[in-house]
């Protein structure tokens, strides 16, 4: 840094100054640690400032020194406690409106705030400069005009990443005036402002706003490092479409060589084949004759399939008689069922109207009871007892019968949908076999056209076609026979399946009658035990005269028991209304803290809808700044297309 030195010390000697040691200690030992240049602490003159983008001092010394020119790897510059004036803020500013190498400035405990218009040309170097990325202006006594212009700076300043201003006194205008300008700053990642009576909302503000930038920040190395890959991977597609380009020069020419070969002999071959177009003439005639054969077995073919259509038409009438006969048949059995289940009915209301006058004896015997009550309150007992035990009975008779119709009329429904479904079956196997004739005549006639293209094409055929044609034909036929053969025997399946079907339902309709005659046995089972219920009846009420005297002496000590647990049912019911009150009041209790529940769970609502408000904001903001780097990066990719492609064309169109 001898340079340095000599500059410093001619600019000292026309100002009229001595070069001060400390200075040019510091200009000798650059570069420093990491490219800095620390003039911290020095007490440096008026006169006496250093030069280059050191030059806080004099106007002239900053004149004519570095001024842009300095060294590459000066990349830090620390000026802490210089007590920098007016001239100085002055020279700095110049200085980064100049100087391309700076990245790191460090100005604390200068008092640069005093002096509002060295600051305010220190503000527009600022403006103007775009390689400073940190700035250091800790106690510098800037007040709220101060940070105005800084903000005014930072609007256009694209390189400052990191700023702190820390215990100066900034203020509330200061404050917003930094967070308007964080609207269009993009670059800025920390700002710090502790120690400046900025409120916390707008701190707030100013820590989202940064947090906005860095997230920018990392979406836009994102796309750089994409757009690298990109632009790497386009020279590479680049030279291997070069390389597939001279590949595809050298095969049109090969192929050029080739056609011209190619139309050479396809000239003598022509010659040749017309030729033996000559001679195939004279086959033509005998051809022909072949084909008015094939044609007139055609006919015949058709005329088949033409019995055989009618042979279909006849299983359809004859499948169609089939169905209506086994339709009667099920509507006969339907009757017959529907005239059984009303035979059963009657019964069964004859079996009602029995156990009507059972209950209107039981009755009777009850009104006697009630005459002797306190003598016959067992005998009582006894027989509510056996009526319910009779009922109960009764109502499992009635449902067991209910089961069994309805499992009759189950299989009853079964037995239809079976019919629905055979039919359904035969009319779509009917509707098949007609498809595949259909198909069949249609597969003929492409056979027929396919023949006449055929002969058409052997008019420029050779003699050995001649023998191929003829194999075609015989194949041709034996094929049309094996299919006649295997379409009756696809009927003749047809019809064998129809009659298992029909086997299947009258087998059915044989389960159903075996199921009616169980049913109807089931019923006179039900009347036989209802006569045992009757002759039960007769007996218990012989039994019920036989035990009067009995039941005397056991009510009265019934009576004696009832009175105790009466006494024993006070003393519960009392413990159940204690129980009550206590139960009341855990109630209230509970409705108490469930309300109190309620709003700390609203309060929580509301604050989780806030926060999601906040995310939502954010999350647009984000896909905003996505979309826009995509299109970006999509502008850039079919400029390189672009590119590419007109490169591709020069270079053909040189080759040329």
């Amino acid at each position: 840094m001898e340079r340095l030195e000599r500059e410093y010390a001619r600019l000292c000697a026309a100002a009229g100054a001595a070069p001060q040691e400390a200075v040019l200690r510091s200009l000798r030992e650059l570069p420093g640690p990491r490219g800095r240049l620390d003039l911290a602490g020095h007490s440096l003159s008026l006169q006496t400032r250093c030069p280059g983008p050191a030059v806080p001092g004099a106007a002239p010394c900053e004149e004519g020194a570095l001024r842009g020119r300095a060294p590459a790897d000066l990349l830090k510059l620390l000026f802490q406690g210089n007590n920098l004036r007016t001239e100085g803020a002055e020279a700095l500013g110049k200085l980064l409106r100049q100087n391309k190498s700076i990245r790191s400035l460090t100005l604390e405990w200068n008092s640069l705030g005093l002096w509002e218009e060295g600051f305010s040309f220190f503000c527009q170097g600022l403006r103007a400069n775009n390689c400073l990325q940190q700035l250091d202006l800790r106690n510098n006594q800037i007040n709220h005009q101060g940070a105005g212009e800084l903000a005014m700076a930072l609007t256009q300043n694209a390189s400052l990443q990191e700023l702190d201003l820390r215990w100066n006194n900034i203020g509330l205008l200061g404050g917003r005036a930094l967070l308007n300008c964080l609207h269009s700053n993009k670059t800025l990642k920390r700002l710090e402002l502790a120690g400046n009576n900025v409120p916390g909302d707008i701190l707030k503000a100013v820590e989202q706003a940064l947090d906005h930038n860095q997230d920018r920040e990392a979406i836009l190395s994102e796309a750089q490092n994409q757009v690298n890959i990109l632009s790497k991977e386009v020279l590479s597609l680049k030279d291997e479409k070069n390389k597939q380009f001279m590949d595809f020069v050298d095969t049109v020419d090969k192929q050029k060589e080739e056609k011209a070969r190619s139309e050479r002999t396809s000239a003598a071959r022509v010659s040749q084949l017309q030729e033996a177009l000559d001679e195939q003439y004279s086959i033509m005639n005998s051809l022909k004759t072949k084909l008015q054969m094939t044609e007139a077995a055609l006919a015949l073919s058709e005329q088949k399939v033409h019995n055989l259509g009618e042979l279909l038409n006849a299983m359809k009438q004859e499948q169609n008689s089939v169905a209506e006969c086994h339709f009667k048949q099920l509507q006969q059995q339907k009757q017959e069922s529907a005239d059984r289940e009303g035979k059963l009915l009657h019964d069964l209301s004859a079996a009602d109207e029995k156990n009507l006058l059972l209950r209107n004896q039981v009755d009777e015997l009850e009104r006697k009871c009630k005459v002797q009550q306190d003598q016959l309150f067992q005998v009582k007992q006894d027989l509510t007892s056996t009526t319910a035990e009779l009922k109960l009975r009764a109502v499992q008779a009635e449902e067991r019968l209910e089961m069994e119709k309805r499992r009759f009329k189950q299989s009853l429904e079964d037995v239809e949908s079976l019919r629905v479904k055979e039919v359904d079956r035969m009319t779509q196997h009917m509707e098949a076999s007609e498809h595949s004739m259909q198909n069949r005549i249609q597969r003929l006639e492409a056979i027929r056209i396919s023949l006449e293209e055929e002969l058409s094409q052997v008019k420029a055929a050779a003699l050995s076609e001649r023998g191929q044609a003829e194999e075609e034909l015989m194949k041709v036929r034996s094929q049309a026979r094996l299919e006649e053969q295997q379409r009756l025997e696809h009927l003749k399946e047809k019809l064998r399946l129809m009659t298992e079907s029909r086997d299947e339902a009258q087998n059915c309709c044989l389960k159903q009658k075996e199921m009616v005659a169980e049913a109807q046995a089931k019923a006179k089972q039900l009347s036989l035990y209802a006569d045992g219920l009757r002759r039960r009846l007769d007996e218990l009420q012989q039994d019920l005269d036989s035990k009067e005297e009995e039941k005397v002496a056991e009510l009265n000590k019934v009576k004696v028991e009832l009175q105790e647990q009466i006494g024993h049912l006070e003393a519960e019911r009392a413990a159940q209304d204690g129980l009550r009150e206590k139960i009341a009041a855990l109630e209230r209790q509970l409705k108490a803290l469930s309300s109190n529940h309620r709003e700390v769970l609203l309060d929580k609502e509301g604050e989780i809808s806030l926060l999601l408000e906040k995310l939502r904001m954010k999350e647009a903001e984000i896909s905003r700044m996505r979309e826009e780097e995509a299109q970006r990066a999509s502008f850039l990719q079919n400029a390189i297309m672009v590119y590419v492609q007109g490169s591709a064309l020069g270079a053909h169109s040189s080759r040329r």
